[in-house]
């Protein structure tokens, strides 16, 4: 399977390191009044999706960068790749 990196262009998925479901990336704030419930489901409570999805990867032989790779989990197909640095500076600007 091939990703394609946005700075380094395809590379070999044995490169990285799956890391998981990207919506890791929006953790629960701890100074919330409901933070051991919202940290409870974060940590324990995922989803299993059969399609298209959002995942973290991590180029771990490469520039260790961060990526969230939208691939079909039934067809493992890549449909893109974005480095998560950019995602996070994107949601704090919308804040």
């Amino acid at each position: 399977m091939l990703i394609p990196h946005p700075l380094l262009g395809l590379r070999d998925a044995q490169e990285f390191t799956y890391l998981g479901d990207a919506s890791l990336m929006d953790r629960p704030d701890p100074t919330q009044d409901n933070a051991e419930t919202a940290f409870c489901d974060y940590v324990f409570m995922r989803n299993n999706p059969a399609g298209v999805h959002r995942e973290l990867w991590f180029h771990e032989q490469g520039d260790r960068s961060w990526l969230v790779v939208t691939r079909n989990t039934i067809t493992h197909e890549i449909l893109g790749a974005e480095l998560a640095k950019d995602l996070k500076l994107n949601r704090k600007d919308a804040q």
